[in-house]
C-alpha cells in the first residue's frame, strides 16, 4: 500500500475519493441523514478550515482503499460539545497545540484485518507536534473501540455531538515526545 500525506491546500484534488470510499464504507448507513454524504462532505470542510489539518490516504493499485484526517483543536472548539461524562477542570481546554482530533479513519473492507488502517493511522501521526490525539468511535461499534485501545488510546468520555448523531466514546492517545 501506498501512503500519501495532503493538507488542506491539496483537499481539492482527494476529496472525491474520499467522498467515494466514505460512500462505499457507509452505503448501508447513506440514507440516514447524518451519514448523508453531504453531511460528510460538510464535516470534512470544517476540518480543512482548521490549522493543523492533515490526511493520509492509502493506495493500492493506484486507487483509494482507506484514509485518515484530522485537525489541531483550537481554542473555542465544539469538538467537546456533548460530552457528557464529567471531566477533571481544563482537560478539555485546547489552544491550537495541545490536542489532534483525528475526525476520520476508515478503509474498505477487503483492507480490513490487513495493518492498512494501522499504517495509515501512524503516519497521519507521524511527527504531529500536539501532546495528545483525539477520537470518537461510535458507541455501539466495541469492536472498534477494542483495536484503538489495542493502540494504547483510553476511554475519556461519552460524547453525543450532534443532536443527530450517534453516542461516541471519545478516546485519548498521548503522542510520543518528539
Amino acid at each position: 500500500m501506498e501512503l500519501k500525506r495532503g493538507d488542506a491546500a491539496g483537499l481539492a484534488e482527494i476529496r472525491g475519493q474520499l467522498l467515494d470510499v466514505y460512500a462505499e464504507i457507509y452505503a448501508d448507513r447513506i440514507e440516514e441523514e447524518f451519514h448523508s454524504v453531504a453531511r460528510f462532505d460538510e464535516r470534512l470542510g470544517w476540518n480543512a478550515e482548521v490549522p493543523g489539518f492533515a490526511a493520509v490516504v492509502g493506495y493500492l493499485n493506484k486507487a483509494p482503499v482507506g484514509y485518515a484526517f484530522g485537525c489541531s483543536l483550537q481554542n473555542g472548539t465544539r469538538w467537546w460539545n456533548g460530552l457528557r461524562t464529567p471531566v477533571l477542570d481544563g482537560a478539555t481546554t485546547e489552544d491550537g497545540h495541545r490536542t489532534f482530533a483525528l475526525s476520520e479513519l476508515m478503509v474498505v473492507s477487503e483492507m480490513r484485518g490487513t495493518g492498512a488502517a494501522k499504517a495509515i493511522h501512524d503516519e497521519l501521526l507521524r511527527d504531529r507536534p500536539e501532546e495528545r490525539v483525539t477520537l470518537l468511535v461510535e458507541r455501539e461499534h466495541p469492536r472498534v473501540r477494542s483495536l484503538y485501545e489495542s493502540w494504547g488510546y483510553t476511554w475519556f468520555g461519552e460524547v453525543l455531538p450532534f443532536t443527530d448523531s450517534p453516542l461516541y466514546d471519545a478516546l485519548l492517545l498521548p503522542t510520543p515526545p518528539q
